[in-house]
């Protein structure tokens, strides 16, 4: 899940960021608009998923990109470009949160398919999209911060090591919030299908 040495795709397209990042550092609206391009539709779709607020994923988008462009200069190497950018993106979206753009509860229901089809394309077949609405349907039931840990790993690929630096914790913190996500998935995911909840199943902790 989480290979240790990227690929050559991996590696074409962090040079491809990179590129781009450093031209917009030295101003150029061209490289930023390719950055902005590629990084738009991605970023659309998790802050989406994490708030189901279509409104508050665009504010936040809008308001992280602009900060990669203003701070492009200020990236120094030590990750991975989309790592970085992600950690931007989800400490806007804490902002909107704290500040009550999002006051009420996360609810799968509020995302909309269409809302969904219009940030990134996803599979057409019926069954894809019974089973991605299933596992949201799970997801939604999480806290906050393990959601977003879930959906930084297995949506946007972040390792371990990485996540711990966009969400400012300990890689033992994101490994654990892994733990328990998964135990209360294994638990709800059965129920949410129509099959009953397992007998010897416990709940993970927040």
């Amino acid at each position: 899940m989480f290979p240790s040495v990227p690929n050559e795709a991996d590696a074409a397209l962090e040079s491809r960021l990179r590129t781009w990042l450093q031209a917009a550092a030295a101003g150029d609206r061209s490289g930023f608009e390719q950055l902005y391009r590629h990084c738009q539709p991605r970023l659309s779709r998790f802050v989406l998923r994490c708030c189901g607020r279509p409104d508050l994923a665009d504010e936040v988008v809008n308001d992280a990109l602009w900060i990669v462009w203003r701070s492009a200069g200020n990236f120094r190497g030590e990750s991975r470009v989309s790592t970085w950018i992600h950690g931007i993106a989800y400490r806007c979206m804490l902002k909107a949160l704290r500040d009550g753009v999002a006051a009420e509860e996360i609810n799968a229901s509020a995302v909309h398919d269409a809302e969904l089809a219009s940030a990134e394309p996803a599979f057409n077949e019926a069954a894809d999209r019974e089973q991605r609405d299933w596992v949201m349907r799970g997801l939604a039931t999480l806290p906050t911060e393990q959601r977003v840990t879930m959906e930084l790993a297995y949506y946007l690929g972040e390792t371990c090591e990485d996540i711990a630096r966009i969400m400012n914790c300990a890689t033992g913190t994101v490994k654990a919030r892994m733990f328990h996500a998964r135990v209360r998935l294994r638990n709800v995911l059965p129920e949410l299908g129509g099959l009953p909840r397992p007998a010897s199943g416990t709940e993970g902790q927040p």
